[in-house]
């Protein structure tokens, strides 16, 4: 398998899931190999990227992230409610209690907090959390969003329409946001972008043509990029796969080697192949398209931050 090779693009990374135990050699609660935490940070920064986004989605992951990204400069967080996760608000027996411990925890860590999320609506798991409790939180998030003034980090999965109306319903308590892992249609993306936001791409995004197809209708000047790590990755048998050029050598997580990555665990240091992908696909220049996503990306989640 070919090493990768040195590039010279600046990327930010928005959406990681790096409190994930797989990430320290954990999976299904057995140590597979050594944690290999600081390895995976440098595969990344070696290929370009300088700042990750862990995201948060319930108060727990909220915790562990603030305590995560306080020991490393170039990690931030999110903080908010997953979809999914809404349950948790009623089960806590203090809806607003919970929402206060949140902002608590951003109050306590405004450094190193760039957006309210990762909340939004999934109704393709409902299994999870029921719809209505879905709906009802996702609204009672923009309270959080008016006291904050931090931009959005949205999750839309099979909502289209509800969570466009209540995007649209909220619209002036909005300081910009991004739609990841965008899975959608043309149709959604042109309205996702009519609300002013952006759309985040990652290897889920470019698993068919038709989702290539959809990538490709968005302006540059909209795109940001993503892992959504350790899932999302992209594979040989989607059709992005052909457009990869960057390989990293890979092992199973019971057979991993040092300065191998993990054989299906997605890293941030990918987020160069979802880079190749969109350049190959949209025939554009792939460093002048870096330019473009990680300025995009820079305005919005780190606007004191003059490189």
């Amino acid at each position: 398998m070919a090493a990768p090779m040195k590039r010279c693009f600046r990327m930010i990374d928005i959406g990681a899931n790096l409190t994930d135990p797989v990430f320290r050699g954990l999976y299904r609660g057995k140590q597979h190999h050594e944690d290999d935490f600081l390895d995976m940070l440098k595969r990344a920064k070696d290929v370009g990227v300088e700042k990750i986004m862990v995201t948060a989605g319930c108060l727990k992951d909220a915790k562990e992230a603030c305590e995560l990204v306080s020991k490393h400069e170039d990690i931030y967080t999110t903080i908010g409610c997953h979809p999914t996760r809404c349950s948790e608000f009623e089960k806590s027996g203090d809806p607003d209690g919970y929402m206060n411990q949140l902002l608590d925890i951003a109050a306590q860590n405004k450094q190193k907090i760039v957006a309210v999320g990762e909340f939004g609506l999934d109704y393709d798991r409902l299994q999870f959390c029921p719809k209505d409790t879905q709906l009802k939180y996702f609204e009672h998030q923009f309270e959080m969003v008016e006291q904050l003034q931090l931009p959005l980090f949205l999750h839309s999965r099979n909502a289209a329409e509800d969570f466009s109306a209540i995007i649209r319903r909220h619209r002036d308590k909005i300081k910009g946001g991004v739609v990841h892992s965008f899975t959608g249609t043309k149709e959604e993306a042109a309205d996702i972008l009519d609300q002013g936001l952006f759309i985040g791409i990652n290897g889920c995004s470019l698993k068919t043509q038709d989702n290539i197809d959809a990538m490709c209708s968005i302006p540059t000047d909209r795109i940001m990029i993503e892992t959504d790590a350790p899932w999302c990755d992209i594979r040989s048998t989607h059709a992005s796969g052909k457009l990869v050029q960057t390989q990293f050598p890979s092992r199973k997580s019971d057979k991993w080697q040092k300065g191998c990555c993990v054989k299906s665990r997605n890293e941030p240091a990918n987020i160069i192949q979802v880079l190749e992908v969109i350049a190959a696909a949209r025939k554009e220049d792939i460093t002048e398209m870096a330019n473009t996503i990680f300025e995009n990306t820079r305005k919005m989640f780190f606007p004191d931050s003059s490189h």
